[in-house]
C-alpha cells in the first residue's frame, strides 16, 4: 500500500514537472519568434536581446533556449559577414585614394634587407640633401611614419632631441630619442636621431599644421645648432602624414576583416557540428 502511494505521488509530481516545462515553453516561444522576425527583418541587435531575454526570464526553457542559440549562430553569422563587407567597401575606397596620392612620393625599398618599403617626399632623398641639417619625414607601406632629425656640422653636438618653433612662439619638442647614431664624412660630423609618430612629442603633427609658414629647428645636445625648415620640408611632413594615416587606416581595416573571417569560420564550423549532433 505504501509503495502504490509513493508510486501515485512520483508519478503525480512528474505530470506537474511536465505541465510546468511545458508552461514554460509556451511563454518563451513568442519571445524566440520576435526574435527570429527581428533576425529576418536585419535587426540584429534587437534579435539578440531578444534571445538574452529567453535566458534571463526562462532559464528552465530548454527547447526554446537551444532554439534559440541556433538563431544566435545564425545573428553572429550575419553580423560578421555584414563586418567583412564593410571593410571590403573602406579599404577599397582607401586604396583608391592612396593610388591617388603615390605618384608624389618616393618609394625606397631594399629587396635584400627589407619586407616593408617607405615612402616620402621627393625634396628629401638623401642624395638631394647631402650637408644639410633638416627634418626627414617617411611613412613606412603600413602606415607607420616616422622622422628623422639629420645635423651635419663641423663638429659634433651630439644631439638626442630637437624642438620645432613658429613665428607665433608655439612650438613642440620631442622627447629624448631611442635611436640616434653618429658618424664622419670627409671630415663632416653626422648625427641622426628617430622619432616614431606617437613618440615624437608631436613634432610631427605641428610642423605638418603649420604649412606655409617659417618654422626653425634647434638641435639639442651637448650643444645647440638651430636652422630654418624649408617649405619643401614642412610641406614634406603634411603630405607624408596624410599619406600615413591612410595606410594606418588600410592597416587597421585589414587586420579587423583578417579577425572577423576568423569569427566567422568558427561560427560556421559550430553551425556544422551543431548539424551533425
Amino acid at each position: 500500500m505504501i509503495n502504490m502511494r509513493k508510486s501515485f505521488f512520483l508519478c503525480l509530481l512528474l505530470g506537474v514537472t511536465l505541465v510546468s516545462c511545458n508552461n514554460v515553453e509556451k511563454k518563451a516561444q513568442p519571445i524566440l519568434q520576435a526574435a527570429q522576425a527581428a533576425y529576418e527583418k536585419g535587426e540584429l541587435d534587437e534579435a539578440r536581446m531578444l534571445i538574452d531575454t529567453i535566458k534571463v526570464l526562462y532559464p528552465k526553457a530548454f527547447e526554446t533556449r537551444k532554439a534559440g542559440q541556433r538563431l544566435q549562430l545564425d545573428v553572429e553569422e550575419t553580423r560578421q559577414q555584414r563586418l567583412i563587407a564593410t571593410l571590403d567597401s573602406i579599404i577599397a575606397a582607401k586604396n583608391g585614394e592612396v593610388d591617388v596620392l603615390k605618384p608624389k612620393f618616393k618609394f625606397e625599398k631594399d629587396a635584400e634587407y627589407q619586407q616593408i618599403g617607405n615612402y616620402l617626399a621627393p625634396s628629401q632623398v638623401l642624395e638631394r640633401n647631402l650637408h644639410r641639417s633638416y627634418l626627414r619625414f617617411q611613412t613606412d607601406e603600413l602606415g607607420k611614419m616616422s622622422m628623422t632629425s639629420i645635423y651635419c656640422g663641423k663638429g659634433n653636438i651630439h644631439h638626442t632631441s630637437v624642438c620645432v618653433s613658429a613665428p607665433d612662439k608655439t612650438y613642440a619638442e620631442t622627447p629624448m630619442a631611442k635611436d640616434s647614431y653618429e658618424t664622419t664624412d670627409m671630415g663632416e660630423h653626422i648625427e641622426k636621431a628617430d622619432y616614431k609618430l606617437g613618440d615624437d612629442g608631436d613634432v610631427i603633427s605641428f610642423v605638418a599644421m603649420n604649412v606655409g609658414k617659417s618654422l626653425r629647428v634647434e638641435f639639442r645636445g651637448d650643444k645647440k645648432y638651430t636652422t630654418q625648415l624649408t617649405k619643401a620640408d614642412v610641406k614634406a611632413a603634411h603630405d607624408v602624414l596624410e599619406l600615413s594615416q591612410l595606410l594606418c587606416a588600410i592597416t587597421v581595416a585589414k587586420q579587423q576583416r583578417e579577425e572577423a573571417q576568423l569569427r566567422l569560420d568558427f561560427i560556421r564550423e559550430k553551425k556544422a557540428r551543431k548539424e551533425q549532433d
